[in-house]
């Protein structure tokens, strides 16, 4: 802000009005568009507005103006203040809209709902500082103003400035491409009538492998040598108990006991 005159709208008023400048030098010395420039020339924008000298507060001198109007392209260079003032940090909030201009903003809600439709609400809002449901009762024509809305550019009622429309058309226009881009990149789906088709190809079912036939394993090359296996209990011969003999050496321990007990 050290680079644009104490009040521009103001300063271009003078500057239409008693100089022979381009509106391109006006609009770029105030820091305002061609177009608002322009429509001040014309009366439509900055009604009532007063000029003010940028002279006689020593922000334009009048030799820059003289070179100014004999060179179409020479830039208008700001004056440098005799006392440094330091730039005031406002904190951002809600726009302020004069009494005088609330009634034009359903009028221009109206026309950047139609012309820009790729604006948001919350965009809106802050070029004209108007509320979300206003705007949304707009949109679906439920106003109770609605019959006889006639859409106006809101430059020309001085809600905004052309910077800021363009500026702010220009962030819309900017995502409304990356978008656009965004879903041509992910594909539409098929059609109902090529998902829901009848499969008319003949299924060809796949060969089956023979397998592959047992091999005999022979136990002598995989464990080595076969071992004997033990000998059976028939096998084995074991002498046979002679009866006779048992019972002839219990009759003679039987005579021993006999013995030990009469002696």
């Amino acid at each position: 802000m050290a680079n644009v005159p104490l009040m521009p709208k103001a300063t271009a008023v003078w500057l239409v009005d008693n100089t022979a400048l381009t509106f391109e030098q006006i609009a770029e010395f105030c820091q305002l568009h061609d177009l608002e420039v322009k429509g001040i020339a014309d009366g439509d924008v900055a009604q009532g507005i007063r000029g003010m000298d940028p002279v006689s507060n020593d922000q334009l001198s009048r030799d820059e103006i003289a070179r100014g109007q004999q060179n179409p392209d020479h830039k208008l260079q700001l004056s440098k203040a005799s006392i440094e003032i330091p730039e005031v940090k406002t904190k951002k909030g809600p726009k302020y809209t004069p009494l005088s201009r609330r009634q034009d903003r359903p009028t221009a809600i109206a026309w950047l709902v139609r012309n820009h439709p790729e604006l948001r609400d919350s965009e809106i809002m802050k070029l004209v500082g108007t509320t979300k449901p206003t705007i949304q009762a707009i949109r679906d024509r439920t106003h109770w103003n609605s019959s006889n809305l006639q859409p106006q550019d809101p430059v020309i009622l001085g809600l905004c400035t052309q910077i800021e429309l363009d500026g702010m058309v220009k962030k819309a226009g900017i995502r409304a491409q990356k978008d656009m881009k965004v879903t041509e990149e992910a594909g539409t789906l098929l059609p109902a009538s090529q998902t829901q088709a009848p499969v008319t190809q003949q299924i060809v079912p796949k060969p089956v492998k023979p397998e592959p036939e047992p091999v005999a394993v022979d136990a002598v090359s995989v464990f080595g040598k076969a071992e004997s296996p033990p000998p059976s209990d028939a096998d084995s011969e074991e002498p046979a108990f002679d009866p006779d003999s048992v019972f002839a050496k219990l009759s003679v321990l039987n005579e021993d006991a006999k013995d030990a007990k009469s002696e």
